[in-house]
């Protein structure tokens, strides 16, 4: 990868991994909000709880050169579920979840795990 493109991946891990990672905080440490956006969601508060954690983890996985690929790719993952979640059970826009979905899978493409270089690629 050649610098513009290691430079855009790290521009896109590092403001993920602020958003999602605050957000994440928001719900572990019960901000008023979150508590009340579960409640509204009706799944229970160790809902909130595990997206959080899952939240905060994967935020801290961006930062990880070894764990980027994959933590963008779990984080994309909780996303589409957060833009579902959004339509069906809240009614309101999907449009930031989908977003931030867009950037996880821009870092996932950047950091993507790649062959050695001389070894055989498989198939």
């Amino acid at each position: 990868m050649n610098g513009r493109w290691r430079y855009l991946a790290w521009v896109a891990q590092v403001v993920l991994a602020l958003v999602i990672g605050g957000g994440g905080l928001a719900k572990v440490f019960g901000d008023p909000v979150m508590v009340d956006l579960f409640a509204d969601i009706g799944a229970g508060q160790w809902f909130r709880y595990a997206v959080g954690t899952l939240e905060v983890a994967g935020a801290v996985g961006l930062l990880v050169p070894r764990l980027a690929f994959a933590a963008a790719v779990g984080l994309a993952v909780l996303l589409v579920g957060a833009a579902v979640t959004n339509v069906a059970v809240l009614g309101v826009s999907p449009l930031a979840p989908l977003g931030y979905v867009v950037i996880a899978g821009l870092v996932a493409v950047l950091r993507r795990p790649r062959p050695a270089t001389g070894a055989p690629v498989a198939g």
